[in-house]
């Protein structure tokens, strides 16, 4: 078979689903077992990179036919395609540091683990590539239920309670408002294709009905964690670090907000979401996440916990600029799925290697760590600049569209909201670096050096958050089609 766009799609779901089956196959052989996850990695990176390419082509390929009219369908877009090359580039990374963290800390289940990996990943690229809210819909239930096992891989009463907490909420939401939601769309515009101008738009949807759509959306895609369905983000927490990881940064909560910003833009459109009554109501509910999540997290000493809650605060971003119906507030909220992606990370990993060395997962037990582990705090602190919104890092980006999208549609307290997570990144983000660097070491606290592939993949993602921030070019040309013209954007720069 010749190389095609088609085969390209096929292939994305393909590879890490291949992967899987070769990491079950080879359990018993650790060595081979983890070579195959990252030869999988390395494959749907190279893949994704080539689907980036062609991405203006709008390649489609038909999955499965369910029913006349209802398929399952690929369609390469920008915005896709980009969300598919950060969650396959960073699960790259992600998997070089699961194999340090799993072997450093002597994790049990590690074959099950890595191939729940898989099929999480082949999920998100298949949310990624969906050619329709039903295409879209499948993979987000598969993405939860392979994420499921994950959560709860350490098989004790957390992990079970936590588990329990994580299918409740996303099955819950996905099941009594997503899929209502989709089937509602379907019987006013007898379609869920994905279509530019949004598709409820072009069937002249009401605005009370679109309203009422909107809300369903908002709250049914539980996965963007909008305050009050957000629970389950901090009570998965009892995971490893390396699902930490995944699911703040490479697939389950940027799965969440991806499908958000696909649904702002191709079903509803900006112009109808301004013209819907419940577009600014939730406007102000994610401005409020926003703020509430950030306080929340200045209380919680433990680390990863205080990561979660900033997780929640930097996802709302994301929900607040579909809700302003800005295209400059639109384009932000693509590039914070990117820029906090990888910041996110570096947090994350950095945690984890720190739980690795010295098992101290609290901040007030890590004074004077930085003095012991430079490389690994200095990643830590680039990442926390950059969410923080600091040049010459990714982060500035994000905050500067959508701060811009919120003046542009009249929209100053929004915009206040902004400014405020900022303020509050700094009180949450920097004491740990502070600690680590300027506080005298209470003992020689390092149990063990930490491997050294717990402590590369958050320096190569700390390095990648810096150079993002010198292609904010290239990124907002490849998106600039999917919001506005050219003419529009370029005021903001």
């Amino acid at each position: 078979m010749m190389w095609s766009p088609e085969l390209a799609l096929a292939l994305a779901l393909a590879i890490p689903s291949l992967g899987g089956v070769m990491v079950a196959l080879l359990g018993s052989r650790p060595n081979l077992r983890e070579g195959a996850t990252l030869v999988s990695g390395v494959l749907l990176a190279l893949n994704v990179a080539y689907l980036v390419e062609i991405a203006p082509s709008h390649p489609t390929l038909i999955l499965a036919s369910v029913a006349p009219g209802l398929e399952l369908t690929f369609t390469l877009e920008p915005l896709g395609a980009l969300f598919a090359a950060v969650a396959s580039g960073l699960w790259l990374i992600n998997s070089l540091y699961s194999i340090g963290y799993m072997r450093g800390n002597n994790e049990k289940n590690q074959t099950r683990f890595y191939v729940c990996f898989c099929i999480a990943i082949a999920a998100a690229m298949g949310v990624a590539l969906s050619g329709n809210l039903l295409t879209m819909f499948v993979f987000y239930e598969v993405l939860t239920l392979s994420t499921y096992p994950l959560v709860t891989h350490k098989g004790d009463a957390a992990a079970r309670r936590g588990g329990r907490i994580y299918l409740t909420i996303l099955l819950g939401t996905s099941i009594g408002l997503l899929l209502p939601a989709v089937i509602a769309t379907q019987f006013i515009a007898g379609s869920t294709d994905f279509v530019a101008g949004g598709l409820l738009a072009l069937n002249e949807a009401t605005p009370l009905i679109a309203g009422i759509l909107l809300v369903m959306f908002a709250f049914g895609i539980g996965k963007a964690a909008l305050m009050p369905v957000h629970p389950w983000l901090p009570n998965a927490m009892v995971a490893p670090t390396p699902v930490s990881a995944f699911l703040h940064a490479v697939a389950v909560v940027k799965a969440g907000v991806f499908a958000m910003l696909k649904v702002g833009v191709y079903i509803f459109g900006p112009a109808l979401i301004v013209a819907t009554p419940t577009s600014l109501p939730l406007a102000w509910i994610a401005a409020g996440s926003i703020v509430l999540a950030s306080m929340i997290a200045l209380t919680k000493d433990n680390l990863k916990a205080r990561l979660a809650y900033s997780t929640i605060s930097q996802l709302s971003y994301v929900t607040l600029a579909v809700m302003l119906g800005s295209p400059l507030a639109m384009l932000g909220g693509a590039l914070q799925i990117v820029m906090h992606a990888w910041a996110k990370i570096t947090l994350f990993m950095s945690a984890g290697a720190i739980y690795t060395a010295t098992k101290k997962t609290n901040i007030s037990q890590m004074r004077g760590l930085g003095r012991h582990m430079p490389w690994l705090f200095g990643a830590y602190t680039i990442g926390a600049l950059s969410i923080i919104g600091l040049p010459p890092l990714a982060g500035m980006w994000p905050k500067v569209f959508l701060l811009q999208g919120a003046f542009e549609s009249g929209h100053v307290i929004l915009a206040v909201a902004l400014i405020a997570s900022s303020l509050l990144n700094i009180a949450y983000l920097l004491p740990l670096s502070a600690r680590g660097y300027f506080e005298p070491p209470e003992e020689a606290r390092l149990k063990k050096p930490a491997p050294v592939l717990v402590i590369l993949p958050p320096v190569i993602t700390a390095a990648g958050v810096i150079i993002l921030f010198f292609l904010i070019g290239p990124l907002r040309d490849y998106l600039l089609p999917v919001f506005e013209p050219v003419a529009i954007v370029e005021t903001a720069l």
